[in-house]
């Protein structure tokens, strides 16, 4: 077996890993988990702000 063909045969599994995973992400099976994950970054942290860390400023952090 000549080092070419291991290259092709590696770069054509890398290629159909590549299309099955294009394919898992825009399935409609997973859009609406998708769409909540979207969303996290802008909900409100309510343990953070429960527990009242955002009021302490920088008096904890150590320079």
């Amino acid at each position: 077996m000549d080092i070419n063909t291991v290259r092709e045969a590696v770069t054509l599994a890398s290629f159909v890993v590549f299309i099955g995973i294009v394919t898992w992400a825009w399935s409609g099976a997973n859009r609406q988990r998708f769409e909540e994950d979207a969303q996290l970054p802008f909900e409100e942290d309510d343990e953070f702000s429960a527990s009242g860390n955002e009021q302490q400023g920088n008096k904890g952090v150590r320079r």
